[in-house]
């Protein structure tokens, strides 16, 4: 009999996360993963470039939500993925990550009783003004099966009262895409012919609300990255909404230099190769904190917190904050002591997705299993 799991992506971060994980389910005949794109992230050119890059299949079906306040996106994603749940009536639904499509459709599906599978289950940052946060403690809690990436989310979910037998510690599938395609990476000389970066350069992204929604804020990081700027060039691929704020704001004045190299978003394979060439990295992103703990790229982290413990315990992660003169001394010390030395942490080894994958199809095995065994008991 043939399972089918319905996977959901939405934003560009879940691009990467799935890729491996559709990889791994057409090695097994009695499993199908039809794929649903939310439309979240709408941006047609690049969502293209990033399913060719990643070998992502076409969407089997494409909800076309796009952009919106947290409850219109939201609710948005929920009234047009409730049809295709009643029309499909997959055995389960798949959702990565943190972002709005994964909590509108987790929500739709158990509703519907039909098992949510959580990948990436378990991390916390404890900071409930983070709209992610929200996402994740409330797509764990009405998950079936919940994937784990580090140890540390395993202890999280248990806490919050979740059956240990439901939870899985397999790794980091971000780092199952980010292995397979290291080789394929197209090297920033490649992407900025013209650029001064034989020296070493800097990586910037920036995204978050609590970042570029607060004028002050914005103001203060962009100020510290000219002068950054002066030390080393920057490679800045700015976020849509970075440059809607900067631009809103008339900021754009602090960053226009010949060291600071705005772009709009790379693909895959070029923000890969721009991250393994760097000699630092300054983001306020979850997952380019894994990424370049598994590249040894030297991170500081434009955030308070961070979900992500373990770049910080056991890799290159430094969490800053956003305070320029703390950011600015800890610049200066990556540039002097060549930044903080990490490692791999446990089974981020690029087998994440298999070990997904298998769990799934025990889960469904036992599932029928016990079902047939209680219908036979009749």
């Amino acid at each position: 009999m043939i399972c089918d799991v319905m996977c959901i992506v939405g934003a560009r971060p879940n691009f990467m996360k799935i890729a491996p994980i559709i990889e791994a389910f057409r090695q097994y005949r009695d499993m199908r993963a039809p794929l649903v794109h939310t439309g979240q992230h709408y941006d047609r050119a690049m969502r293209d470039v990033m399913f060719e890059q990643l070998g992502i299949p076409e969407p089997d079906v494409d909800l076309g939500v796009g952009s919106g306040t947290h409850a219109v996106q939201t609710a948005e994603i929920m009234k047009r993925f409730e049809p295709v749940l009643d029309e499909r009536r997959p055995d389960a639904v798949l959702l990565v990550g943190d972002v709005n499509s994964t909590i509108a459709c987790a929500l739709v599906a158990a509703k519907k009783d039909i098992p949510v599978i959580h990948v990436e289950a378990g991390l916390r940052s404890y900071d409930r003004r983070m709209p992610e946060e929200i996402n994740r403690v409330l797509t764990d809690q009405i998950s079936t099966l919940l994937f784990t990436t580090e140890r540390g989310a395993h202890a999280n979910l248990e806490r919050e009262g979740i059956d240990a037998a439901r939870i899985h510690f397999v790794g980091n599938v971000m780092i199952d895409s980010l292995r397979a395609n290291l080789s394929r990476a197209v090297l920033p000389e490649e992407v900025f012919p013209d650029a001064p970066l034989t020296r070493g350069y800097a990586l910037v992204t920036m995204h978050r609300p609590s970042n570029v929604d607060d004028p002050e804020i914005l103001r203060s990081m962009l100020t510290v990255l000219s002068r950054i700027s002066g030390e080393l060039p920057i490679i800045f691929p700015v976020h849509p909404r970075t440059q809607n704020r900067i631009d809103e704001l008339g900021l754009r004045a602090l960053i226009e230099s010949p060291r600071i190299r705005l772009t709009r978003p790379l693909g895959y394979l070029e923000m890969l190769g721009a991250m393994a060439r760097a000699r630092v990295v300054l983001t306020d992103s979850g997952g380019i904190q894994e990424e370049t703990t598994a590249l040894g790229v030297p991170c500081l982290t434009l955030r308070e917190n961070t979900e992500r413990p373990i770049t910080v315990e056991q890799g290159t992660n430094t969490v800053v904050g956003t305070q320029p003169a703390v950011i600015w001394r800890e610049f200066e010390n990556t540039l002097r002591t060549g930044g903080k030395a990490g490692r791999t942490p446990e089974l981020w080894d690029g087998r994440a997705a298999p070990r997904i994958v298998e769990a799934i199809r025990d889960w469904m095995r036992l599932e029928r299993r016990e079902n047939n065994q209680a219908v036979n008991a009749r």
